[in-house]
């Protein structure tokens, strides 16, 4: 026995049935695909991490020898585009593997709008007033510490505490 779909025979129904049949099938594809999507991607257990929680700066032989030479070594921000978290690494000492510092590129006594500028080859550093300040004397991060890794990597780990 053959199954026999209803033909319409007005020029009406031949011309509206299929297109309605057609944005039918879109809306229910649509919907699937969407609740789909939903459940793949359950939005309520999202971790948020912008980046790297540490950053490599080098060999820590080779950045002990940039600072003896060259002084503390400042760095542009590492978490955003403001510039309040540049950084500054600085090394003292003949061990390689210790004596390593981090502080932010703002004097202790001022926040982090006064930028300071490196005095090339020095240890120190102009702020926005034209002070002119030793390394010891820029903020002390809590949230940024020096980490050598296997006695061979200086690393910058940007967690807090």
């Amino acid at each position: 026995m053959k199954c026999m779909l209803p033909r319409f025979r007005s020029p009406l129904g031949r011309a509206v049935v299929p297109i309605v049949g057609g944005l039918v099938f879109f809306a229910v594809l649509f919907g699937v695909t969407w609740i789909f999507a939903d459940r793949a991607t359950d939005n309520r257990r999202r971790e948020v991490r912008t980046g790297d929680y540490t950053f490599r700066v080098g060999p820590v032989d080779d950045m002990a020898e940039i600072v003896l030479r060259d002084g503390p070594i400042l760095y542009p921000d590492l978490r955003d585009t403001t510039y309040d978290r540049t950084i500054v690494v600085d090394h003292v000492g003949d061990d390689a593997t210790r004596g390593w510092q981090v502080y932010y590129a703002y004097p202790a006594d001022r926040g982090p709008e006064c930028l300071v500028t490196h005095v090339e080859g020095t240890r120190d550093f102009i702020d926005c007033d034209e002070r002119t300040l030793p390394v010891e004397q820029l903020y002390r991060p809590i949230d940024a510490r020096p980490v050598v890794e296997n006695r061979t990597s200086l690393l910058i780990d940007l967690r807090a505490p």
